[in-house]
């Protein structure tokens, strides 16, 4: 099973145990909402497309409202869990990995880290971490387009981290002055670059008012 689809599976449990009321951490969003985002994304392209204009956004809304209405939060959540339907672009062989593993680990988290006792950050396998970086490298700059500061990524490898970054361990994704530089694990560096910026298990090196503006920053992802 790839970690798209793992993660696929496991936050449908966590659905599943939590219920439609639980806390997320995208703002106002219930565990019912964010299940009507994810079913929206993948089976309703004209629902889908507030997700990338900003104009549209009331239509999304609209559609999202409607889809809590047609299905009970655990048939939602089936259909979730079943992934997209075969007429779906996410269904096309190749698209569930890079269109999905960033998408499904995030909202993951959306519901683990949420609420009155949330849950603590994973361990993930080298491998998946592996994947983030890769990801990291690949759209780091995009992530932090709105960074106001200079932003360096430091890669983090648990214990055994050595005293100074290997090469490869750095990344500079965007250039100016003052520079914050945040260092963690790749998945935790995701989670960072989505906005989770509260919740991310990070260090962050620079000035206070660097790392306050960086931290205030509305990444829109």
């Amino acid at each position: 099973m790839t970690f798209a689809k793992s993660e696929r599976a496991d936050l449908c449990d966590l659905f599943d145990k939590v219920g439609p009321d639980a806390a997320t951490l995208c703002v106002t969003w219930t565990a019912h909402d964010l299940a009507a985002h994810l079913w929206i994304r993948e089976a309703d392209p004209l629902g889908a497309s507030g997700m990338l204009a900003k104009p549209l956004a009331g239509l999304t809304e609209r559609r999202m409202a409607e889809t809590k209405q047609r299905w009970e939060f655990p048939e939602l959540v089936n259909k979730i869990r079943n992934g997209p339907a075969r007429f779906s672009v996410f269904a096309f062989p190749g698209v569930d990995e890079p269109a999905n593993t960033t998408e499904f680990f995030v909202h993951h988290e959306d519901v683990r880290r949420a609420g009155d006792d949330p849950l603590p950050p994973r361990v993930l396998a080298e491998a998946e971490e592996e994947w983030m970086w890769r990801r990291l490298k690949l759209l780091g700059r995009a992530f932090f387009r709105r960074a106001q500061v200079g932003v360096n990524l430091e890669r983090l490898r648990g214990d055994e981290q050595p005293a100074e970054p290997q090469p490869g361990d750095f990344l500079r994704v965007v250039s100016g002055s003052p520079i914050v530089t945040v260092l963690g694990r790749p998945s935790e560096l995701m989670l960072f670059a989505h906005g989770r910026t509260g919740v991310a298990d990070v260090t962050l090196v620079g000035e206070p008012e660097a790392i306050d503006i960086l931290t205030g920053t509305d990444f829109n992802i």
